[in-house]
């Protein structure tokens, strides 16, 4: 009998500090004052460690923040959450004459993708704005914009 007491008290008493942070977001998101809002989210209590390495109350979400063109095509694990791009755009400074497996490609902006296909093209071009793409499954692709190629890529550097 003692344990089914003890029981329903920890749940109401989860609960409660659930209801509890939750109130107190909720009065934190109301604030319009920029600056009055920043000071109820810092004056939020922190999630707490005890000396087992468990947390003693649930952290809150992390907002994602959104994704830059330089972390575009870097894995997950190097970069924190973020909403993602759906494109970039850049140019391959000076001659460009075309791709093959495996070819490595800078881009003005300093990001190097490498072909991920076994395609080849030939061009003759100088200074050719492309756009890579985020496709299905992860994959990027490299569309010149003089045609309607696209090659497959990943990103090196």
């Amino acid at each position: 009998m003692g344990t089914t007491v003890k029981i329903p008290y920890l749940l109401l008493l989860i609960s409660a500090t659930a209801l509890a942070s939750e109130g107190t977001l909720q009065q934190c998101r109301g604030i319009a004052d920029s600056s009055a809002r920043l000071a109820c989210y810092d004056a939020l209590p922190l999630p707490t460690t005890d000396a087992g390495g468990t947390e003693s109350r649930t952290a809150l979400p992390r907002t994602p923040v959104p994704e830059t063109p330089a972390q575009f095509g870097l894995t997950r694990e190097a970069i924190a959450p973020m909403v993602e791009l759906s494109t970039i755009e850049s140019t391959i400074p000076g001659h460009f004459d075309g791709w093959y497996p495996n070819r490595r490609v800078r881009l003005a902006n300093g990001q190097v993708w490498q072909v991920a296909d076994g395609t080849t093209r030939l061009y003759e071009l100088d200074n050719p704005r492309v756009t890579i793409r985020r496709r299905a499954l992860g994959a990027f692709y490299l569309d010149l914009s003089i045609d309607n190629h696209s090659i497959r890529v990943r990103r090196v550097e």
